[in-house]
């Protein structure tokens, strides 16, 4: 196993391209532990952490033949756990705020169809949103979720302010033609 373990990142993907489970395991364990302390020291829970992490290898080996890492497997993995942390945080605020809503509201109002309407679309949104490519998600929920700016999202990921702005266009592109779709179907 230790001529494995010299084998560098890219020459691992190659073998584990062609389903090589030792491949997979050397990365496994070259990056488990990184990867789960992030996500706990985020989280601040270690069973949630423990799930991303899993979720994100469990991805890698299922995407294995197809997956295209060009910035470096390092950066791919941390940038998988930001992703997948900031959707889970994302989503126990939105969870949190919905219970509170309903617990303040005593009666159904006419603004209820409003928000159930506000939900439907927001489920499509999010549902179009996961069609995006990792990085243009990544991209679109450190801008428009977290409302970083350019500069502070090229910084966070290491990428130029123009890979931001192209990764804005197409995924702005993107659920601008998907949202219209789903417009259409309601009117």
């Amino acid at each position: 196993m230790s001529n494995w373990l010299d084998k560098t990142d890219q020459e691992l993907l190659l073998l584990l391209k062609d389903s090589n489970e030792q491949a997979f395991a050397v990365l496994y364990k070259r990056y488990w532990k990184k990867m789960f302390a992030i996500a706990t020291h985020k989280l601040k829970r270690m069973e949630e952490a423990e799930e991303i992490v899993q979720d994100i290898f469990f991805s890698l080996w299922t995407r294995r033949a197809s997956m295209e890492i060009t910035s470096g497997l390092n950066q791919y993995l941390a940038v998988s756990v930001k992703y997948r942390v900031l959707k889970s945080l994302q989503h126990q605020n939105k969870t949190a705020n919905f219970i509170n809503s309903l617990v303040n509201q005593s009666e159904v109002d006419h603004g209820t169809e409003d928000y159930l309407a506000f939900e439907e679309l927001q489920q499509e949104l999010a549902k179009y949103v996961q069609e995006l490519p990792e990085k243009c998600k990544l991209v679109f929920h450190l801008s428009r979720d977290l409302g970083l700016s350019h500069r502070e999202i090229s910084d966070q990921l290491g990428i130029a302010e123009k890979t931001v702005e192209a990764h804005l266009t197409k995924a702005i592109k993107h659920l601008r033609t998907r949202l219209s779709q789903f417009i259409h179907l309601l009117l």
